[in-house]
């Protein structure tokens, strides 16, 4: 797909003066230029156009609130004196991977004060002698050169991309859902517990109850088996004339 209609796309029925971020990665530039960004997207702060077939980068529009400007994968060498004059508030470009072989290439990135981190990954120029030392020197406004500091120290995220505090206020607003979520969940997992135990209660009332019902019906069965098996009040018994024989043999 070629560049211009791959913007169209991306505009999405929207005015460039809408865009903020125009991603046009892998797309094809015709003769190696810059199409169908012009300075209508005067709001844009990142532009992307990596292996897109770039050699110059002499059609880029004046861009005053891009802040970011991915170039890496083409076949760029040189001109970099456009980028100074038309993009005044670039803070990071990433030239990895393009021709560029000499230090003296890089010197119109001095006129972009903001500038703050430069990527120059697998560019011939990192092979030479004092690479990152004459970098630093010719740009002292740099923080960080393909990745890291003056010190070695690595970029952090945020830093990099330079949304780090919208990042990390999400993640807590997140992180205190998910604990009030937690928390409601234990709550209802008690008050599930409270109810069986009031369940389990009741049904031990009732299997007591019903035992001791049964106990009370057997007690009183004996009670009347007694009754029935002993002589009356106040009856005496009777003698068994069997009885008055035997004792008038004795005698």
């Amino acid at each position: 797909m070629d560049m211009k209609k791959r913007v169209s796309l991306e505009l999405r029925h929207r005015s460039p003066s809408e865009v903020q971020e125009l991603v046009l990665d892998n797309c094809r530039s015709s003769e190696g230029k810059i199409e169908g960004i012009t300075e209508e997207f005067s709001n844009l702060e990142l532009l992307s156009l990596i292996n897109v077939g770039l050699t110059s980068v002499a059609d880029i529009p004046k861009l005053a609130k891009l802040k970011k400007l991915e170039l890496s994968d083409n076949r760029i060498s040189g001109g970099l004196e456009v980028l100074a004059e038309r993009l005044v508030n670039l803070t990071h470009l990433n030239l990895s991977g393009n021709k560029f072989k000499d230090i003296s290439t890089l010197e119109p990135l001095k006129k972009l004060p903001q500038l703050k981190s430069l990527d120059l990954f697998n560019c011939e120029v990192t092979n030479l002698a004092d690479y990152r030392e004459s970098i630093f020197k010719l740009l002292p406004q740099l923080t960080y050169l393909d990745g890291y500091d003056i010190d070695d120290c690595e970029a952090s995220d945020s830093e990099g991309e330079g949304d780090g505090v919208d990042d990390e206020d999400e993640e807590e607003g997140e992180s205190e859902d998910f604990e009030e979520e937690e928390e409601e969940d234990e709550e209802d997992v008690v008050a599930e517990e409270d109810d069986e135990d009031d369940d389990s209660g009741d049904e031990d009332g009732e299997v007591n109850g019903d035992v001791d019902s049964e106990e009370e019906d057997d007690d009183e069965d004996e009670e009347e088996d007694d009754e029935d098996s002993s002589p009356a009040k106040g009856e005496k018994r009777k003698r068994d004339p069997e009885d008055e024989d035997d004792d008038d043999d004795d005698e």
